[in-house]
C-alpha cells in the first residue's frame, strides 16, 4: 500500500503518517500540491492521496485529470471544518477524515483501497489447475501471457502471481492498453520529458519506470498498435526504455505479465500483432476457463461477493436461498466473474428477509437472467433498446440511465458511479444539473416512486 500525504495540518498529518506506517503502508509526504505532483510524476506512485483541506483540492484533482494520473483522493481536516469537508467532496475527494486522526478509521480507509478487492476465490478443479501452474512459475522472472474471456479475472491472477513472486514487496503496476488512446499510450508506458509535446508541463515517469524492481501488467496487450509493439519489444529484450522527447536510454528491472481475450496467434496471421513480441511475452501461457466451465466456482464467488457488498453497505450478511443457488448455476454468465459480481452487488441491495431470494437476482426489467441463450437475449435486448431510443436525444438517454442506476442503488452515489463507470465527481455534477432542471433525484437510502 503506497500512501501520499499532502499538507501539514499543524503536525496532525504527521501523526496520521505514523498510524499508516504502523499498518504497513509506505508513506511519502509532500507539504505542497507542487511537491505532491512532482512525487507522482517522478514515479514514486501512490494507491491513495490524503490531502489537507487547507490545500486547493479542486486544483489537485484537475491537474491529476489533465495529466491522466489516476489515484483516489481523501481529504483530511479538523472536526470543525464542516464547510471545508463539503467543499472537498464537491471538488472530487472520495472521503473526508476528521482529525485528530483515529487509528481505526485510517486503517479502514487504507483497507478500502488495498488489494482485498483482488482476492483469488476458486473451488473448481479447472481453475485450481491454472492457479497451481501460476504459483509454480511465480518465483521466476519469466514473462507470462494470461488468456481468457473478458471478465474471467485475468488481472486478479496476475496480482496473485506478483504476490507469490520474489518481487512481492516491490510495485505492481497495471496499464490497460485498450483504454488509452494510441497517441497517448507511448507516453503512459515510457514517460516523457518536459516540452516533449503540447501539455507536457514537466518530466513524467512512465509505467515501466514506476514498476522498476517489480511487476508490470500490460492488460489487453492485443489492442496495442503495431508501431508501438516494436518499442515494447526493445524494452523487454534490452531492459531499457526511451522517454518521449528523451535523449538517453533508461535502464529498468521489471517482470512483464500480459493479458488478452483474443487469439494472438490469429492476430499474428492477420498482421496486427508481431510474432517476435508474442514469443517474448508467451514464455509461459496461462488459460483461465470461462465461468460457465467452472461450476464449482459460481457459488463460492457468489457468497464471496455477497459478504463483501453486505459489509460495504452496512447490511446484514444473508445466505442464498435454494432457488437462488439453482438460478445462479443455470445461467451461462457471458460476462463471467464481472457479471456475477454485478449481479450479487445488486442482489445484496435489493434482498429482503433472511435470505437472498431469486427475485433479488433478476434483471432490473424483472426478467430472469438465465432463461434464454446469450445470442437470443442479446438480439431481443438490442431490438428493444433501439425501439426505445429512436427519436430521443443523447442527453435524455444519459439522464434516464443515470437516474435509473441510482434508483437501483437506492441513492448510493458511490455504487452508482462504479456501475456507470464514471467518477463520483462527474455523477454529482450530473445530479446537480438534473435537480436544477426540476427532475426528481433519489437521496441516499431512497428510490424514486415509479408510477
Amino acid at each position: 500500500m503506497r500512501l501520499l500525504i499532502a499538507g501539514t495540518l499543524n503536525g496532525q498529518l504527521s501523526t496520521a503518517t505514523k498510524i499508516a506506517m504502523g499498518t504497513g503502508a509506505k508513506v511519502v509526504h509532500a507539504e505542497t500540491l507542487t511537491q505532491a505532483l512532482d512525487a507522482l510524476r517522478a514515479g514514486q506512485g501512490a494507491d491513495l492521496v490524503m490531502i489537507d483541506v487547507a490545500l486547493d483540492i479542486a486544483e489537485l484533482i484537475g491537474r491529476l485529470d489533465a495529466e491522466r494520473i489516476h489515484v483516489p483522493v481523501v481529504a483530511c481536516g479538523t472536526q470543525s471544518d464542516t464547510r471545508a469537508a463539503v467543499s472537498a467532496i464537491r471538488a472530487g475527494a472520495k472521503e473526508y477524515i476528521p482529525l485528530p486522526p483515529d487509528p481505526e478509521l485510517i486503517a479502514a480507509v487504507l483497507a478500502a483501497v488495498a488489494d482485498e478487492s483482488h482476492a483469488l476465490v476458486f473451488r473448481d478443479a479447472a481453475m485450481a489447475s491454472t492457479v497451481r501452474l501460476a504459483e509454480q512459475i511465480a518465483p521466476a522472472d519469466a514473462s507470462v501471457l494470461i488468456n481468457g474471456e473478458s471478465g474471467t479475472g485475468k488481472e486478479v491472477l496476475a496480482r496473485h502471481i506478483h504476490r507469490k513472486s520474489r518481487r512481492a514487496d516491490k510495485p505492481f503496476i497495471s496499464i490497460n492498453c485498450a483504454a488509452i488512446p494510441e497517441a497517448l499510450l507511448e507516453s503512459e508506458l515510457f514517460g516523457h520529458e518536459k516540452g516533449a509535446f503540447t501539455g507536457a508541463v514537466g518530466r513524467r515517469i512512465g509505467k515501466f519506470e514506476e514498476a522498476n524492481g517489480g511487476t508490470l501488467l500490460l492488460d489487453e496487450i492485443s489492442e496495442m498498435d503495431v508501431r508501438l509493439q516494436a518499442k515494447l519489444l526493445r524494452a523487454i529484450q534490452e531492459r531499457v526504455i526511451d522517454r518521449v522527447g528523451g535523449t538517453r536510454p533508461v535502464p529498468v528491472d521489471i517482470r512483464i505479465l500480459a493479458t488478452t481475450n483474443r487469439d494472438l496467434a490469429e492476430a499474428v496471421r492477420a498482421g496486427t500483432f508481431r510474432e517476435d513480441l508474442l514469443y517474448r511475452l508467451n514464455v509461459v501461457s496461462l488459460k483461465i476457463p470461462p465461468l460457465r466451465e467452472r461450476a464449482e466456482d459460481i457459488l463460492a464467488l457468489a457468497e464471496h461477493f455477497s459478504n463483501r457488498y453486505a459489509e460495504a453497505n452496512a447490511l446484514p450478511s444473508r445466505p442464498l436461498s435454494t432457488e437462488a443457488r439453482k438460478e445462479l448455476l443455470r445461467n451461462r454468465w457471458p460476462g463471467n466473474v464481472r457479471e456475477l459480481e454485478n449481479t450479487m452487488h445488486r442482489a445484496v441491495l435489493l434482498a429482503g428477509g433472511e435470505e437472498i431470494g431469486i427475485e433479488a437476482l433478476r434483471m432490473p426489467d424483472g426478467g430472469a437472467f438465465g432463461g434464454i441463450d446469450t445470442a437470443q437475449r442479446a438480439a431481443i435486448t438490442a431490438e428493444a433498446a433501439t425501439r426505445g431510443l429512436v427519436g430521443r436525444t443523447v442527453a435524455d438517454v444519459e439522464r434516464d440511465l443515470i437516474l435509473d442506476t441510482l434508483d437501483h442503488c437506492f441513492g448510493n452515489r458511490t455504487h452508482a458511479a462504479n456501475i456507470l463507470g464514471i467518477s463520483i465527481r462527474t455523477l454529482r455534477n450530473k445530479l446537480n444539473q438534473y435537480a436544477g432542471d426540476g427532475h426528481s433525484v433519489p437521496q441516499p437510502g431512497e428510490a424514486r416512486s415509479v408510477a
